[in-house]
């Protein structure tokens, strides 16, 4: 009788959020939609799609519109179906079974997902207390263990913190260890190492158009390193991987750059009053909260009282992200971050009483 093998038999698929609420702030898309220009744009794209061909194996014209986008040579870049694809792809291309991969934790729990998938084995390194990173400590860990790749989010998700680009740069010198540096939030900060990623041997630097740019739908993600890991990249992963509209649809994105500019600029100053809000509840019940500096998105809450307030935030009709001993809230607009904050301080001083 067929039976399945170890590395699946236990998988259960992931299980985001499910319900209808009227306030959703718990993925870390953007609360912004895109423009009606653009989503005209969208439908031309559609209209003049030839639906008989196969789509660009090269998704070129999207990689140059990346590139132009951020300054550097489209050479150097390949795109994926969302950086997910990308993940895998990177550790079923470049690891070995057996070999070793490190994590830090806490960060995105793909990583371990997809490692697993490739049968490497995963060496995970905890964070201190504060949740940042001992660059220091993950490079003697890197050394001793072996480590063949070295992948983590910067800034990070789940954290919010960010890593600065000096530190970034000594730990990439410092190991043997491809890094894949996954910059998924760095449109919401300046510490970007996108455009030294060429000059690197052993660095691939992945971002995606999900999260500052609203195109979650669009399922983009892209990589960015030296002519020989992008050629690699390019020779496995599936020839016809981004279909003909995303492709058109992404490119369209990128080649707006004043639109996208803006538009990260309202998350910005939207994160800048969820964050100061809850910085205020930090002050109002100091014994219950603490708030992490935040350089992406969203802003994450360390509580005791984590399940009972997300569940709290769920009979009133907002969703966020609950995760051990914390609660990751994505920015929204105005009126969804009001709301969110006034459903906060309600729920903690009832449960005062």
């Amino acid at each position: 009788m067929y039976a399945l093998n170890e590395k699946v038999k236990n998988l259960v698929p992931y299980s985001p959020v499910v319900g209808t609420y009227p306030i959703r702030l718990d993925a870390n898309e953007s609360c912004f939609n895109a423009s009606e220009a653009l989503r005209a744009e969208f439908a031309e794209a559609m209209m003049q799609a030839a639906y008989n061909r196969y789509p660009d194996p090269s998704a070129g014209a999207l990689c140059a519109a990346f590139a132009e986008y951020y300054g550097i040579d489209a050479r150097y870049v390949t795109a994926g179906n969302g950086s997910d694809e990308l993940i895998s792809v990177i550790m079923n291309a470049f690891l070995l079974r057996g070999e070793r991969m490190l994590t830090l934790t806490p960060d995105f729990s793909m990583y371990r997902f997809y490692g697993s998938l490739a049968e490497a084995e995963c060496v995970e390194f905890p964070k201190d207390d504060m949740l940042k990173i001992d660059v220091d400590a993950v490079i003697a860990t890197c050394r001793r263990e072996n480590i063949r790749m070295l992948i983590f989010s910067n800034p990070c998700n789940p954290t919010s913190i960010g890593l600065d680009r000096e530190a970034v740069r000594r730990l990439i010198r410092s190991v043997d260890a491809l890094v894949v540096l996954d910059e998924a939030y760095m449109d919401f900060w300046d510490q970007s190492l996108l455009q030294e990623a060429p000059t690197y041997e052993n660095l691939i630097v992945l971002r995606t158009c999900s999260k500052a740019f609203g195109m979650a739908a669009l399922r983009l993600g892209f990589a960015v390193a030296n002519d020989t890991l992008i050629r690699v990249l390019r020779a496995v992963k599936s020839p016809y991987n981004l279909n003909t509209v995303s492709q058109a649809a992404g490119a369209a994105v990128y080649r707006r750059k004043e639109e996208a500019k803006a538009a990260i600029s309202r998350i910005l100053a939207s994160r800048d009053v969820l964050y100061a809000g809850c910085k205020a509840l930090e002050s109002q019940f100091p014994d219950r909260l603490a708030v992490l500096e935040s350089v992406t998105n969203f802003v994450l809450i360390r509580t005791a009282e984590a399940k009972p307030i997300y569940e709290a935030l769920l009979q009133k009709g907002i969703a966020v992200r609950l995760m051990k001993g914390c609660l990751r809230v994505t920015a929204g607009t105005e009126e969804e971050d009001r709301a969110v904050l006034s459903a906060l301080e309600s729920i903690l001083k009832e449960g005062e009483s």
